[in-house]
């Protein structure tokens, strides 16, 4: 059983008690584990009721704001860990591209490519436990010069960490590092048995430790509960994590939850209200799967979140960038770079 089953919160209930809790919240006080539950739990009906009040909080923290990301999968498959979620890990048969680390001039490629989408963060991804010895020294060395060239920010994303390998990402110029805890501790091990949760939050201590921007967030519709995702919203407050991507299940064929689908655009949405109710002052990002759960009601989404990926994500095509920039055009908001 989840620790936060214990914390003492009413639930909110009724469409004038969500701007009670966004309140609560302008006003300094945490949402609480029934609090984060009950939004989960609200009448679909009420739903526009819930992002009108997590657009309040939004507004206080990001105004008008959304940040844009761009993805460079730098290695694909060849993952020896078994996450069930992921076509890159060692159980997955699906058929994707697999290759080890790309070189210098695709790195900034990329880069190029991320400045020209007005992307304000170029995120690093490597499929592996960890990052090898060369795997750093090209990170190390690639930073820089994409710096140099580009106003990017850079998040990697490189698996397990330790203290030595943080604090060396730091120092080349890094500026946070993802690594999600994809969903409570009680359900990890329902889609990962080559580590475990502890393990994940040992790498976000090394990142914090090193002074580093913490990027986690997770995955909704693997299975778990409506307290797995409390559990893992409170966790990423515990945690500070400055930046959240939510992903939305893209049952892949080939992983194991292929024909997983359990999900609708209404609960994606209530999720990522919670989300913005419970981390507050964090950037919220509608990650991986937003096209294919949210559908027609992804404008919707930025009421709560005030990050997308634009471009394709790690082994699944995203919307064309040019229908991104429309959708926050026409919903009144503005990309910006800056705090990205």
């Amino acid at each position: 059983m989840s620790p936060y089953t214990t914390e003492p919160s009413a639930p909110a209930t009724g469409t004038e008690s969500w701007h009670q809790l966004a309140d609560q919240v302008l006003d300094g006080e945490p949402v609480g584990y029934q609090q984060a539950l009950s939004i989960l739990r609200c009448p679909d009906e009420q739903l526009l009721e819930v992002l009108s009040a997590a657009y309040r909080i939004r507004h206080k923290f990001f105004g008008k704001q959304v940040q844009l990301y761009f993805l460079m999968n730098a290695k694909s498959g060849l993952c020896p860990e078994d996450c069930s979620y992921c076509s890159q890990s060692k159980i997955a048969t699906s058929e994707i591209p697999k290759y080890n680390l790309l070189n210098r001039e695709k790195l900034l490629e990329g880069a190029e490519r991320a400045a020209e989408k007005n992307a304000g963060t170029y995120c690093l991804v490597i499929s592996a436990r960890g990052p090898s010895e060369r795997e750093m020294q090209a990170v190390e060395s690639i930073v820089p010069q994409i710096k140099k060239l580009h106003d990017l920010k850079i998040c990697a994303c490189l698996g397990l960490l330790d203290d030595e390998q943080a604090q060396r990402l730091k120092a080349a110029g890094v500026d946070r590092v993802n690594h999600n805890l994809n969903s409570s501790p009680d359900f990890y091990p329902e889609i990962c048995s080559t580590h475990d949760y502890q393990d994940r939050l040992d790498t976000l201590g090394s990142v914090r430790r090193a002074g580093l921007e913490i990027c986690s967030g997770g995955i909704i519709g693997m299975g778990e509960k409506d307290e797995d995702v409390v559990a893992m919203a409170l966790e990423l407050r515990a945690q500070q994590a400055a930046s959240i991507p939510l992903n939305f299940l893209n049952p892949i064929e080939g992983t194991p939850l292929a024909g997983q689908d359990d999900l609708t655009p209404q609960y994606c949405l209530k999720t990522l209200a919670m989300f913005r109710f419970v981390n507050p002052d964090s950037e919220i990002r509608i990650a991986g799967g937003r096209e294919l759960h949210l559908g027609s009601l992804q404008p919707l989404g930025l009421y709560a979140a005030n990050s997308i990926f634009v471009g394709d994500y790690l082994t699944t095509p995203g919307q064309a960038a040019e229908k991104d920039e429309q959708m926050i055009r026409e919903m009144g908001f503005e990309i910006v770079k800056s705090g990205s």
